[in-house]
């Protein structure tokens, strides 16, 4: 029976242009391959536990293989097609008769070589189908449904959005939403319109509601000004098509980079084996093994009833490639863009696709990437330069009211950015002028009447796996001190004093917690066993954005959740099971798991294999302007060269062959 399964899913596949099989070992899980695992999975449990009821799918990603491993396969040759990599598993969760379990299914053998019964705190990723759920048992609610009539509310025009609830110190024995509702009456933008005072407590696994409260009622805000649909003009875009950017399958060359791309469900993005191309060395340089998004963190700035527990970690209690968009061409993505489908495993196990979840396309928004007007040659004005053309590799993820648009942008140099837009969340009032609220707290600001845009932070971790040159690697934090001139210096100079760079090793994990902004440094990532031909040492710079840490206090429980926040910048060795910052199991955690925790090992993080985490961070203080689409909000970081190169790689990029 399993083979007519697996040779009806290939024909399948064959027709419907689908890839049925993975070149590379980073590859993400293959349609077929993810119908393989269901497939393995309820038979399985279905010989073993036939009392068991169908086992619902939370997590599926490819088993990191060794580290060591991929490299070695990377390198042996460049007709690696012609082979295939040694291992191929898959990790994934399920949740059976209330229970989580951890398997490792193998996919050469199809069979499951581990089974784990998880017991720590936590709980996985919802399903879209038990959000679902949880929407529609709400709204069939019969208590729910007489709240609606009291107001005199159009049912039919109601919304319902589950929630997650957090945790607070109580104990977390079943997996539940909290549900709040919108009136639409008119407009596509619910989240104007928010029905205050309802809530609802939902148990997604009993498909019941357990708490049911409707404490009072406040108006709604009104229809004007709510919306904010345009209509689709053309393509604003000046870049040009190309074949400049060379795709097979999941691995991308462009000028002088090579990395590969992958979705995923959890991550979204995953960008690995980033490469660069050294014009002199006449050979491509390690910088990037592996980076994605790893954990976000938004908590709201209300402490009242209906709103104390909003404080997301939207990429372990939801995932952002499950709330990935099909990109639109001239609105999220240029003409010259190429895209890639994403697939992931639905709540059922069956296969889930986003067609055109990623699209990569050069940018070039009118930058000089260097230029130099030379006036010192008698008789001549010798004006040099180039145009900045950067490729950037795209994704959007909507969760809830927000739109994050991550975009991963290679320059010559290396440059990472990300950027993020979306609607507010609003919560209604009866207040309709600021005067009104001067000597009440309401949490943020009346963006509109009967509308009030809570205080809020979103806090992006990046994981990233660098590998300068090589996976040996250290953390130097340059310090730039102030010195001042004296001795037989201030008989010689008028100056007074200058600045000079000096030079630490960071030696610890502890010692490499850094919140951004508090002293002039430079923070670099080095191989302290390569050196330029003049001597200095190998390494890429990282460039922070803004500085923005959390201001919650370290025992208010969202804190102790998300505990990494309190710095932006961490540095841990490298272990191939560690890579989601607030820990694997994100809903209702406790704080036991994740970053914080295993930098506390406090290892020695001299010449070792290195993570570096960036959390990218946003104090978000609404104004009328957000309202009621926000004009898109940007920052982010760099990855430069520091003394990578033994000069300007801009001088000479040879053509790849």
């Amino acid at each position: 029976m399993i083979i007519h399964v697996l040779i009806l899913a290939t024909l399948l596949c064959l027709f419907l242009n689908i890839p049925t099989y993975q070149s590379h070992p980073l590859d993400p899980l293959t349609p077929l391959e993810i119908n393989t695992i269901r497939h393995t999975i309820k038979k399985f449990y279905s010989h073993n536990t036939p009392s068991s009821n169908n086992p619902t799918f939370h997590f599926l990603d490819i088993e990191e293989p060794e580290k060591n491993h991929v490299l070695k396969w990377l390198s042996s040759d460049r007709n690696r097609k012609n082979r295939s990599f040694p291992t191929r598993r898959a990790n994934v969760v399920i949740r059976v008769n209330g229970e989580t379990h951890e398997l490792v299914v193998d996919l050469i053998t199809d069979s499951i070589v581990s089974d784990r019964l998880h017991k720590g705190n936590g709980y996985p990723p919802f399903t879209f189908d038990e959000l679902l759920v949880a929407s529609r048992v709400s709204t069939s609610y019969p208590k729910f449904q007489d709240s609606i009539a009291k107001r005199g509310l159009n049912l039919s025009e109601i919304t319902c959005m589950p929630l997650t609830t957090g945790w607070f110190g109580e104990a977390a024995i079943k997996r539940v939403v909290r549900v709040t509702c919108f009136y639409r009456g008119g407009t596509s933008n619910m989240w104007a319109r928010p029905i205050e005072g309802i809530s609802l407590l939902v148990d997604v696994e009993r498909i019941q509601v357990i708490e049911y409260f409707d404490r009072f009622k406040t108006p709604l805000p009104k229809l004007e000004g709510a919306d904010f649909q345009t209509r689709r003009g053309s393509s604003v875009f000046c870049n040009e098509k190309n074949s400049s950017i060379t795709i097979d399958m999941h691995e991308v060359r462009w000028a002088n980079w090579e990395f590969h791309v992958a979705f995923d469900a959890r991550a979204g993005v995953i960008i690995s084996t980033a490469s660069i191309f050294d014009p002199t060395r006449k050979r491509f340089r390690r910088v990037l093994y592996r980076g994605h998004v790893s954990e976000t963190f938004v908590p709201y700035m209300d402490p009242t009833q209906e709103w104390y527990y909003r404080t997301f970690l939207d990429v372990g209690e939801f995932g952002f490639g499950r709330s990935a968009n099909s990109l639109v061409p001239f609105i999220d993505c240029p003409e010259n863009a190429v895209y890639m489908d994403g697939y992931m495993a639905g709540g059922d196990g069956h296969v889930q696709k986003v067609p055109n979840a990623i699209c990569i396309f050069e940018s070039f928004a009118g930058n000089v990437a260097w230029r130099h007007t030379e006036v010192g040659v008698p008789g001549k004005l010798i004006i040099s330069g180039e145009v900045e053309v950067n490729l950037v590799v795209r994704m959007v993820a909507t969760v809830g009211n927000y739109d994050y648009i991550l975009d991963w942008e290679f320059k010559k140099s290396g440059s990472i950015k990300v950027s993020l837009s979306g609607v507010l969340e609003m919560k209604a009032t009866k207040y309709t002028n600021a005067d009104q609220t001067k000597t009440d707290e309401i949490y943020g600001t009346l963006v509109a009447e009967n509308a009030i845009a809570v205080n809020h932070d979103h806090f992006l971790t990046y994981y990233l796996d660098l590998d300068i040159d090589g996976a040996e690697n250290s953390f130097v934090k340059s310090k730039l001190e102030t010195v001042r001139a004296k001795g037989k210096t201030v008989n010689s100079t008028p100056r007074r004093s200058y600045w000079r760079v000096v030079k630490e090793t960071v030696e610890t994990e502890s010692d490499a917690r850094i919140r951004v902004g508090l002293e002039p440094v430079e923070l670099l990532i080095i191989n302290p066993k390569k050196k330029t031909k003049i001597g200095n040492n190998v390494g890429y710079k990282l460039i922070t954005g803004r500085p923005a840490i959390s201001l919650l206090v370290d025992d208010d429980y969202p804190q102790i959740r998300a505990s990494y926040t309190k710095y932006q910048i961490w540095v841990t060795c490298y272990n191939k099971t560690e890579r989601w910052a607030g820990g694997f199991y994100a809903d209702r955690s406790h704080g036991d798991d994740g970053l914080a925790t295993w930098s506390n090992r406090n290892k020695g993080i001299v010449n070792k294999d290195l993570v570096v985490w960036y959390t990218v961070g946003f104090h978000h203080n609404p104004q009328q302007e957000d309202y009621p689409v926000m004009p898109v909000l940007y920052d982010g970081f760099e990855l430069r060269p520091s003394n990578f190169f033994e000069r300007n790689p801009l001088l000479k990029i040879e053509p790849l062959t």
